[in-house]
């Protein structure tokens, strides 16, 4: 799933660096595969693994990957297909993403399932009901300190939700980030509504969260 989940901030980051199109690599380990507040590793930390293409148009596909834990013996791996156009003036701190991706499941593809942006599905989870996800992002660079804060709200809702939960819920996130040469960490708070899961399988309870980031080919000096 392509949760990586700053939308707003990747899509800043995307109309800046669009006169540098080409393929890039970016390995990322989090402390959990966190989706939307809800865990995706069963509370443990994963691997995950992207491969962008970005063209100076503003056009963009790849693949995204992730170790998953749902509680079940599969799947065991998660591989995003997704593509879409991006643009904004990062001068004045604004942007947009439109596009489309395809969420499949390694061994069990039963579980497969397509969104578009805003995000929406008409397939969640493979379960033949309808989602929608809306959310906001903001990053606030904290004075020449390199460091910047992040924060995020987002809510899930339609049928997939009524039908399962009785009702949408909501989740936030909020911390800082920083880059140190080539790498980028990431430390939030993740909380919002609480579901019923089956312990940490699809946990929802509030949680500190880090990621170390970076991304291939390297700038050159």
């Amino acid at each position: 799933m392509i949760k990586s989940r700053v939308y707003l901030a990747g899509a800043l980051l995307a109309a800046a660096g669009a006169a540098n199109a080409g393929v890039s690599v970016t390995p990322t380990v989090v402390s959990d595969y966190d989706f939307r507040g809800i865990s995706q590793t069963a509370e443990d930390p994963a691997f995950q693994l992207g491969l962008n293409y970005s063209h100076e148009s503003g056009f963009y596909a790849g693949l995204w990957g992730s170790n998953v834990d749902f509680g079940l013996t599969d799947p065991d791996i998660e591989v995003d297909a997704f593509a879409g156009f991006t643009g904004g003036d990062a001068a004045e701190s604004f942007g947009y993403d439109l596009g489309v991706v395809y969420y499949t499941y390694v061994s069990a593809s039963d579980f497969n399932y397509p969104e578009i942006k805003v995000w929406y599905s008409w397939d969640f989870g493979g379960l033949s009901e309808s989602a929608y996800y809306v959310e906001g992002n903001g990053t606030f660079p904290i004075a020449d300190s390199g460091f910047a804060f992040v924060a995020h709200v987002g809510y899930s809702g339609g049928d997939y939700w009524d039908t399962f939960y009785g009702d949408g819920y909501f989740d936030w996130s909020a911390g800082f980030t920083k880059s140190f040469g080539n790498f980028a960490v990431a430390l939030k708070f993740v909380d919002g509504s609480d579901l019923p899961g089956p312990g940490p399988v699809f946990s929802t309870e509030s949680k500190v969260w880090a990621s170390l980031s970076t991304t291939l080919p390297w700038a050159s000096e």
